[in-house]
């Protein structure tokens, strides 16, 4: 997981290019009225930041897929004419391919993002991006996320959302990162309750924290919007809670005996998301190593799921 983690910055400075220039190709023209977005774990986490880039920047309606209304309701929905997406880092997943094989089916234009070229969720598409990453050995997603991050934000740039080139991570925010990570580790282990907060365009970065905290560290993170936080969860911020925040924190969040734990500030640009998220995996791998668990082999887990 460490030196995934540490592959980041050289892998997505070399395709950035690459995939804006493969979906011009392929969506340049397209004019769809709607998106939709289909995915599962951190892919899903991927498929939110989607949604807030496209709905703000494209103005057109996104729905994120509910697998199962196909593969066990058997429902085919009616969508107006549709760009669908499915983010499936290992390509194998059943239920992915299912809802992409059903659009296409339906003539909507289908776009995989994945990984494992030539794959399962690959070959039900009419359209491919193949991330380009290299194969990811450890169970958690590292480079694979940030990838899938870094094309969608030019999923959208192709599409004519007014983005300028993505701020991606350099060596020096990586070890800034890790060094705001082991500083916030204390607090964390200390805790007995944990939220990961933020909202908008980050709020897959709290998404995406809370999951690899639960899968590396064995620490049950829920995650939130800061605005939903205050519609109940935050009875629960007190003494013995810690909560690990992107960008603006909740006011009074920390007068509650709440440990507040802030990732550093990758500013408001809409490509935070892809820079920010290091901090959420380096906490998770140190607090796993602090709790003596090997994040790479992760309990009950396997690193391709297949569900439908």
């Amino acid at each position: 997981m460490e030196s995934e983690i540490a592959e980041q910055p050289r892998l997505l400075s070399q395709n950035a290019a690459v995939y804006l220039n493969r979906l011009q190709e392929i969506v340049g023209s397209a004019k769809p009225e709607m998106v939709l977005l289909v995915a599962r774990g951190s892919s899903d986490n991927a498929a939110l930041y989607a949604r807030y880039l496209i709905e703000v920047l494209l103005k057109i309606p996104v729905s994120l897929a509910a697998p199962s209304v196909l593969t066990r309701f058997h429902s085919i929905v009616k969508y107006p004419p549709c760009l669908a997406v499915g983010i499936s880092q290992s390509g194998a997943a059943p239920d992915v391919s299912e809802v992409l094989s059903s659009m296409r089916s339906q003539g909507h234009l289908t776009l995989a993002i994945t990984n494992t070229p030539g794959s399962r969720v690959a070959r039900s598409a009419d359209f491919e991006l193949a991330l380009n990453v290299g194969e990811e050995r450890s169970i958690a997603a590292t480079k694979t996320y940030t990838a899938s991050l870094l094309a969608v934000y030019q999923l959208v740039r192709a599409l004519g959302g007014e983005l300028s080139d993505p701020t991606l991570p350099t060596e020096e925010w990586m070890a800034k990162c890790r060094s705001s990570a082991e500083s916030s580790l204390g607090a964390v282990l200390r805790s007995n309750r944990w939220f990961a907060l933020a909202r908008g365009f980050s709020f897959c970065s709290a998404q995406e924290t809370s999951l690899k905290l639960m899968e590396c560290a064995l620490l049950p993170c829920k995650s939130y919007s800061t605005a939903d936080f205050q519609h109940g969860p935050r009875a629960l911020a007190s003494h013995g809670a810690a909560a690990i925040v992107f960008g603006e924190e909740p006011e009074g969040l920390a007068a509650t005996g709440c440990l507040v734990e802030r990732a550093p500030d990758a500013g408001s640009d809409p490509s935070a998301p892809i820079r920010e998220i290091i901090f959420g995996q380096w906490l998770a791998l140190l607090a796993a190593r602090a709790r003596g668990i090997d994040p790479d082999h992760a309990i009950n887990l396997q690193k391709i799921t297949t569900t439908l």
